[in-house]
């Protein structure tokens, strides 16, 4: 059964220096470097890498980003012939800026000037053979059709829930995992604090509901626990696609029927693991990577996997 993601797809140029520029002024760059990204697509890349079957549906205009973004996916095993390509239209795209000394990022970026995509675009069976959907709520229209349909198979869903926007409640009572930024939670009126988590998670009607908090890991509310996940130290040098890799992470545990706290520490070993390197995708592990580290780091062993 593949894990079908529908969202943001995007082509970065990260940049590294030493600190950000004043205004009107010049700065040297430590390092360049152009790599594929998107919330969903790089999820599904990482779940890819972890050896999860995986198709995307997303936009891109007919430039040379989109044909990159389109190669990325399918270079990493992604399905992606439901990339719907807009004629006479640009791509996404970012401009990452990091900073050497904290590698937390800043990221400048817009989106594809194509029409967004439409319900009609996924075709009728395009959940067909899905085990699990993940979504990103930027394109509200088509995020709510395919949340409809997945809940109506009882298919579930996850709502990479980066930031507070437009229909973005509505797919969220619809999914069954919401995981989202301390940007979401702020924008939301929320403490990441249990009383106000539990009345949060009760209100949407999600079976689990999780809060990224970056260097201070996460905090989930899931049936009646609720629980703290500390993020594993690294040499961090780029936090981008951290959340992402994350959430790629988080779905493989629970494909794979793990408890809820063997499947966030998981996913925050996954995402550790990404900021050893630059970019959003560089630095996801492969299965046998991520095991080691998360073993050595934690001192426990991961429940077995079949084929892992």
């Amino acid at each position: 059964m593949a894990v079908i993601g529908i969202g943001q797809c995007s082509l970065d140029y990260l940049a590294l220096a030493e600190g950000y520029p004043e205004i009107d002024t010049k700065k040297e760059l430590l390092e360049w470097h152009e790599q594929c990204g998107g919330p969903v697509a790089t999820a599904l890349v990482a779940l890819s890498r972890l050896g999860v079957g995986c198709r995307f549906y997303g936009v891109t205009g007919d430039d040379e980003a989109g044909e990159r973004i389109r190669l990325s996916l399918i270079d990493e095993g992604v399905d992606a012939r439901g990339l719907i390509k807009r004629e006479g239209s640009s791509s996404q795209k970012a401009f990452i800026f990091i900073e050497k000394k904290t590698a937390q990022r800043t990221i400048f970026w817009k989106r594809p000037s194509g029409e967004a995509l439409r319900p009609e675009d996924l075709g009728v069976d395009f959940l067909e053979g899905c085990g699990f959907l993940l979504l990103d709520g930027l394109m509200s229209e088509v995020s709510l059709y395919a949340a409809e349909k997945a809940r109506s198979l009882k298919i579930p869903v996850m709502l990479d829930a980066g930031s507070v926007r437009p229909g973005m409640v509505g797919t969220a009572r619809l999914s069954d995992y919401l995981v989202a930024s301390r940007e979401f939670a702020k924008g939301m009126g929320w403490d990441p604090v249990p009383d106000v988590l539990r009345r949060q998670k009760d209100k949407l009607g999600v079976n689990c509901l999780t809060i990224t908090l970056g260097r201070q890991g996460s905090i989930t509310v899931c049936q009646d626990e609720v629980f703290e996940v500390p993020a594993f130290k690294v040499d961090a040098v780029d936090t981008t696609g951290a959340g992402d890799v994350f959430h790629g992470g988080y779905i493989y545990g629970l494909l794979k029927g793990w408890q809820i706290r063997d499947t966030l520490k998981f996913a925050s070993a996954m995402a550790a693991l990404k900021c050893t390197k630059i970019g959003g995708r560089a630095g996801i592990p492969r299965l046998h990577e991520v095991k080691r580290f998360f073993e050595e780091r934690s001192g426990e062993r991961l429940p077995d996997s079949p084929g892992a």
